[in-house]
């Protein structure tokens, strides 16, 4: 089974940065090149160029959240709950819950 991941291409998780502008501002994110991937399909099934799709998704963020803590930590999991979806097995946002009250 291990081997499976072990022979992934280390091209895939080397780390990447880029530089965009999100309202004005020009910030960088470092991502693994597989995450740069995944985020540029999730841009393109959704009509959106892959900065496009990053500045909606911070602005969200920012609205719903109010702040943002880790960005860089929020895109790769929000790759992984795309990668979850799409392979149909639906969302389990309670298995990444800590301390949920109510």
């Amino acid at each position: 089974m291990c081997e499976l991941y072990v022979k992934a291409d280390p091209i895939l998780y080397e780390s990447r940065s880029r530089s965009l502008r999100i309202h004005g501002c020009v910030t960088k994110i470092r991502l693994e090149n597989l995450f740069w991937d995944i985020l540029a399909e999730l841009a393109a099934s959704d009509g959106f160029t892959t900065n496009q799709l990053i500045a909606k998704l911070y602005d969200e963020l920012l609205e719903y959240r109010g702040e943002i803590d880790n960005f860089s930590s929020f895109l790769r999991v929000s790759c992984l709950r795309y990668l979850t979806l799409k392979k149909g097995v639906g969302e389990r946002p309670v298995l990444a819950v800590v301390g949920r009250v109510g």
